[in-house]
């Protein structure tokens, strides 16, 4: 967006005006799009305790460094914890997460599709499904909060290089509302290997009534973490109306081409908490 803008005015200045216009045309659309992501006010809770944390990582099969991940791990110290693109070597440098995170659920694949959900609080149900033609595995789960059971879905969606993956990564984006319909609230991690902006990820945010986290934190990239001039949000949190976000930021690096997405959030809508906390 600012590269076209940059553009813009050095065309400007050139007197290529026509050409110059259709950048500052170009430029304009990418700002209509991106600005709605800093609107709007993060909700504080009364009591900080209150709020519970998700994070989000794909720690990529080859590249990512099990120390840094540990590290980075026990410093945010999520409540619930998806961690993608984890193998059978990766799963035995992750031995120690038992001991923060007793329920758990992981599939781990020697491609970039192996995924696992950890979690400090009981799982009263976990499933691996196939979601689409793409064969490979998401995680649904009901994790028992103090207040509610919530519906926690992991899914990783195949990267669109090439028409057969391209159509496998929109079948699956396709077929998540069903997935998601739930009497319970809903928050949904997974590495979409889709921008927010995308008409693929808009129709899943329609049909589901799902919300983006990044909503009133701006546009928060993850993706190739090594490249600052390429990096694009493709790792997403989302969730239905009956959460609150508290916080979402980026977090540190692991070594990974990834970074990790670290959600703060209350369960019910701030109508809600106001009631239960006069």
């Amino acid at each position: 967006m600012f590269g076209l803008f940059v553009l813009g005015l050095l065309l400007l200045i050139g007197r290529r005006r026509r050409t110059a216009a259709l950048f500052f045309v170009f430029a304009s659309v990418n700002l209509a799009m991106v600005l709605p992501l800093y609107f709007g006010e993060p909700y504080k809770p009364p009591y900080a305790s209150s709020a519970m944390r998700a994070m989000l990582l794909n720690v990529n099969t080859q590249l990512g460094d099990a120390s840094r991940v540990r590290a980075v791990v026990s410093d945010a110290d999520p409540d619930i914890l998806v961690l993608e693109e984890i193998s059978s070597v990766w799963m035995s440098d992750l031995a120690w997460l038992k001991n923060s995170y007793p329920y758990s659920l992981a599939q781990p694949r020697e491609d970039n599709f192996g995924i696992g959900l950890f979690s400090k609080l009981p799982l009263a149900e976990a499933n691996v499904v196939y979601i689409g033609d793409a064969k490979v595995p998401s995680i649904i789960a009901s994790v028992s909060t103090t207040h509610t059971n919530l519906r926690v879905i992991a899914t990783h969606t195949l990267p669109p290089s090439g028409r057969n993956y391209s159509r496998w990564r929109n079948d699956q984006l396709e077929k998540l509302p069903d997935y998601v319909q739930s009497p319970l609230p809903v928050l949904l991690l997974g590495d979409l290997n889709v921008t927010p902006w995308n008409y693929h990820f808009r129709c899943l945010l329609a049909r589901t009534s799902l919300l983006d986290s990044a909503k009133g934190y701006g546009v928060q990239p993850t993706w190739p973490n090594y490249n600052p001039l390429l990096l694009i949000p493709i790792d997403h949190c989302l969730h239905s109306t009956d959460i609150t976000i508290v916080d979402r930021r980026v977090g540190e690096d692991v070594s990974s081409d990834h970074y990790p997405v670290i959600v703060d959030f209350v369960i019910g809508t701030e109508q809600t908490k106001r009631g239960l906390t006069r």
